[in-house]
This record gives C-alpha cells, structure tokens and sequence, in this order.
C-alpha cells in the first residue's frame, strides 16, 4: 500500500511515507517549530519515496495525547489532503503507537508522555491486555495500577514513550525490587502508524469522520483560564 504517517503529538515530529515495501522516514528534533517544518516534510518524504499525494492509499497519525499546537498541525496538514484527493485518515492513540513496537514482550509494557503538572498521560499493557486504559493520571495512580502486575512475575517492567526515562526513575524509587528498563532510543511511531492502520483496514474499521479532530484528554491551559 502507498500511505503517509505522522506524529506530531511531540517536539521531537516523526514522518514517514511507504511506497509498498519501501519506507522513508525523517524525524526533526525542532523544539516548537513544527508548524515551519511539518509541510516541507511531509513533501520531502513523499518525493523520496517517489510517491504523489494523489496516489495515497490512506494517511494516518498519532491523534492524541500530546502537544496541542502539534496535534492540531498534524491533523490540518492530513485533512487538506483528505479534502482535496480524498484519502481516508486513520487515527491512532499516541500512547498506543509508541506501546506497539513491544507488546510481544512478556514485561508490563508502560507507554508514558509528561503531561505536566506532575501527571502523564499513560497506558499499561500485560500479554496485550490493557490493565490501564490511557488517561491522564497523577504518577501514584499509574504506579498502583501496574503494581499488581509486577508482583506476579519477575519479568518487570518496560517503560516506552517520548519520556520513558523520566516515569523509569520515578518507578524504579516506587517499586523496589522489580526490574524496570525504559527504552533509550524511541522506535519511529510511524511504523507503528502503518502497521495499525493497516490492521484496521483489514478489519474494515472506520477512517476518521470529517468532524473528528486531536484527544487531547486535558483542557489546555487557556481553556482551564476561561472556567476559573
């Protein structure tokens, strides 16, 4: 299949198009300038993997939890594309595509982004069962969930996502005596992206409505403002 991914749910953008077996990916540490970055990319990697926007097959991104300006950019760049050739877009939860990569693992799989305000947004996973559903959670709310599961084996925990390595800490000082890793290089989520929304093409499940837009799962700090 012929398709685009992107997350933008992050500083750190990740864009890939696949041309039937071949994969070009460009990630782009940039700090807050996704919006002078996303469209360029997203053109260059279409011209690298030698592909139109016309001839897409489908678009799919991570749609949340995440920055809010990122989301928002992601989702207007695939939508234009929607609107003007038609290709459906499949959204994916973002802590579910960077979990993807590892959920054969027999660890408790942790798929975590900070969310500030001493929180992250968070998911947990034990033999592809979901025993956390993504949320945003305060850290003892994550640590009690996924505290039962470590105790019923020695397999530990694997904690992925943008940052993996700051919940570890927090989790190796709370949860003595079980082995807790976090993943030091993040897998591209685009091949995740791909991989997801294939699986639910094949199952028939829905694109994205034209209504549907990011999950951010909290209020941004305006609209919090607007309720005090």
């Amino acid at each position: 299949m012929k398709a685009l991914a992107v997350d933008s749910a992050n500083t750190k953008i990740y864009i890939a198009a696949k041309n039937d077996d071949k994969i070009i990916t460009s990630i782009f540490d940039i700090g807050m300038k996704q919006s002078e970055t996303l469209l360029p990319a997203i053109s260059y990697v279409l011209e690298q993997a030698k592909l139109t926007a016309e001839e897409l097959d489908y678009t799919a991104l991570c749609k949340g939890p995440g920055s809010f300006t990122g989301l928002r950019l992601g989702f207007a760049a695939l939508k234009a594309l929607e609107l003007a050739n038609g290709t459906h877009i499949y959204g994916v939860m973002s802590l579910d595509a960077y979990a993807n990569a590892y959920m054969d693992f027999p660890q408790t799989i942790v798929s975590v982004i900070d969310a500030k305000k001493e929180k992250f947004y968070a998911v947990a996973y034990k033999n592809k069962n979901c025993i956390l559903k993504a949320g945003d959670y305060e850290i003892e709310t994550i640590i009690d969930s996924i505290k039962d599961s470590s105790k019923q084996d020695s397999k530990g925990i694997i904690v992925t996502g943008p940052d993996a390595k700051a919940f570890a800490e927090i989790a190796k000082e709370k949860l003595s005596g079980t082995e807790v890793l976090f993943t030091k290089t993040q897998i591209p989520s685009t091949d995740s992206l791909f991989e997801i929304a294939e699986k639910m093409i094949e199952k028939k499940e829905p694109p994205l409505s034209e209504y549907e837009g990011p999950e951010y799962m909290r209020a941004s700090e305006a609209e919090e403002n607007l309720t005090k």
